[in-house]
């Protein structure tokens, strides 16, 4: 399950000067100069392009693991033509707090919430008086737009115009679909929304959000039975469906919506810079490709859901390309967590695909394999082709960045964990590290934090999944002797153990005494970021 293999850079420190060097003016200057093409002019803000998959695991692609089973030749072909990091990271290792964290620039964890939401759960998580990624590029002149999965919370309420706020059947029957979502995502920074509220193929209600409405109810159960039936066909919840919601066809339906949002942008205001956020499906369970990827990979149903992905990754940079912007658009690709668990096992069983490669964990787990995931960034006359970055990052960044890249402004009471990270995208950081530290989270809110090569888990175990369950589909498989179990919490230096093999908690508790108390500097004072 893990490679070791030892990182070639050192423990780095870092003072305040030189971040406040490393993010200065001279470099927003640079990112704001040249690199313009067809109807854009290099007087233009750039536009920007975010792509998150869904539980899409760093081994799940060729260019991150020479041994993926699974062709990924768009995003192959977009890490030679920008910078791959390999040491980047999502907020959480599950998805409602990671999209929290996205779209915020804080660690959700802040706000209280536990778990994940599920059917028509609400309210959302990001408050109304809350700086958000879409609203600080809609504040710069930007047309701003989301599409896909949503996972944040909205408010839905029934015929009394009682907030209903709950996963499970029973909630999603009591809705009122003719009233209006007061939290949707277009009062959230958005100009345009058209996704789903929870995991789309998951979670009780199978219905399309449009701004914020629900355009087609849901008017029966799924019917489960003409699904496709196989391992990876295992997360479907017998939910309410509305009848213009195919679960097969999602991703496709998310693809079209967002290439709608650019062909129109485009053509009616072609030197308004947009934003455009795309959440997808893939690859989240169930595995449900359609029809068109259906046997294309010889990995299965799921292999061929990642070869789905990538795919929608490819019609995205190619509509770039056909309108003619893409030398001026900006785009990051990421995942939101690490593969889902039974994913994992079926895929390491069945077709010798391990999606977590080379790290120890899957989604919801501490450990690397939950968090550490794929990291693209390309943009053209900016960003290196071809580069690599080992710089720790985490999907918290891509606001700060975001408001570097435009001249925006960041009060101190938004973005607080988010970092720029441009002077590193424009080869200009170089081996200096731009965070120090790094927080990280689980669904139960377990936390752990980085710094440089070492890691402190302030808990014992995964902080997630539970690694004493056996059979084939248990994680006991993929336990590991612990070597300190009568420690609290846990140690590694991710330099000489990147397997995470050797808990150092009692060898160093001088760093462990130091690591920890870090961590409670950064939850108690609000922020994990210098401030601005």
């Amino acid at each position: 399950m893990i490679e070791s293999r030892a990182t070639t850079r050192g423990q780095r420190i870092h003072t305040r000067r030189n971040f406040l060097k490393a993010v200065g003016v001279g470099a927003v200057g640079l990112a704001l100069s040249g690199g313009a093409n067809g109807r854009q002019t290099d007087k233009q803000l750039p536009n920007i392009v975010f792509i998150l998959a869904d539980d899409l695991g760093y081994g799940d692609i060729a260019c991150y693991n020479p041994k993926s089973k699974i062709p990924t030749p768009n995003l192959d072909k977009l890490a030679k033509q920008g910078m791959l990091f390999t040491d980047a990271h999502s907020p959480s290792t599950v998805c409602t707090p990671t999209r929290y964290s996205v779209l915020t620039g804080r660690m959700a964890f802040r706000t209280g919430k536990r778990g994940v939401f599920t059917g028509v759960g609400g309210p959302c998580m990001i408050e109304k008086t809350r700086l958000t990624l879409p609203q600080m590029l809609k504040n710069k002149g930007y047309a701003t737009g989301g599409f896909g999965k949503w996972h944040i919370g909205m408010t839905f309420f029934d015929k009394e115009g009682q907030a209903i706020c709950k996963g499970g059947l029973a909630a999603v029957k009591r809705v009122d679909y003719s009233r209006s979502i007061p939290d949707a995502p277009i009062h959230r920074g958005f100009d345009q929304f058209y996704g789903t509220v929870s995991c789309p193929t998951t979670d009780w209600l199978y219905a399309f959000v449009d701004g914020d409405r629900v355009p087609v109810p849901p008017t029966k159960i799924v019917d489960r039975g003409p699904l496709p039936k196989h391992p990876y066909s295992r997360d479907n919840r017998p939910g309410m469906i509305a009848p213009n919601f195919n679960l097969e066809e999602v991703d496709l339906v998310f693809l079209k919506k967002s290439k709608q949002f650019l062909d129109q942008h485009v053509k009616k205001n072609p030197k308004k810079p947009f934003f455009l956020y795309h959440a997808m499906q893939a690859v989240h369970l169930p595995s449900f490709p359609a029809d068109q990827f259906k046997g294309k990979t010889k990995s299965g149903p799921h292999g061929d859901f990642i070869f789905e992905m990538d795919y929608v990754v490819g019609e995205l940079l190619k509509t770039l390309d056909r309108l003619g912007v893409a030398d001026n658009t900006l785009v990051m690709f990421a995942s939101d967590n690490g593969p889902e668990v039974p994913t994992v096992i079926s895929m390491r069983h069945d077709h010798k695909h391990d999606g977590a490669r080379p790290w120890r964990g899957v989604k919801r787990d501490q450990w690397e394999g939950g968090h550490r995931t794929p990291f693209i960034v390309r943009w053209p006359g900016k960003v290196k082709p071809g580069s690599k970055s080992d710089q720790v990052t985490s999907l918290t960044d891509v606001m700060a960045t975001c408001a570097a890249v435009t001249g925006s402004d960041l009060p101190n009471q938004a973005a607080e964990d988010s970092y720029n990270i441009l002077p590193v995208l424009l080869g200009t950081q170089g081996d200096k590290p731009v965070r120090e530290y790094m927080l990280q989270q689980t669904i139960t809110l377990a936390m752990s934090i980085r710094h440089g090569k070492w890691k402190y888990l302030d808990h014992k175990g995964s902080g997630g999944n539970n690694y004493n369950r056996d059979g084939r589909w248990g994680m006991k498989q993929y336990a590991l002797k612990e070597l300190a179990p009568d420690a609290p919490g846990q140690l590694y230096n991710l330099e000489t153990d990147p397997g995470e093999t050797t808990n150092l908690y009692f060898k160093h508790p001088e760093i462990v005494k130091a690591l920890k108390a870090r961590l409670e500097e950064f939850k108690s004072s609000g922020r994990s970021a210098p401030k601005r």
